[in-house]
């Protein structure tokens, strides 16, 4: 299974602390999906391309990696194969 690059819309909740927290995240297609709790939060590359905030977030009993570029856009690891 291969893993690509997928860039994505996210809503998310910004603290007066400065912190963000992910909340939906929804596919060009116009699927759209709940995080259901965000496991991780570091900062390191991506492994197809990219760096930034990475996010290991769970979707229902799934688990992926939610990227902030920090330039405004998002992407997730996303499976294909």
């Amino acid at each position: 299974m291969t893993r690509r690059k997928v860039y994505v819309a996210v809503s998310a909740e910004h603290e007066s602390d400065g912190t963000c927290r992910p909340k939906t995240i929804r596919l060009a297609n116009g699927s759209r999906y709940e995080i259901d709790n965000i496991l991780q939060v570091s900062r390191c590359a991506s492994e197809v391309g990219g760096r930034g905030i990475r996010y290991r977030v769970r979707i229902g009993q799934a688990e992926t990696n939610l990227f902030d570029e920090q330039n405004g856009r998002w992407f997730v690891e996303a499976k294909f194969g």
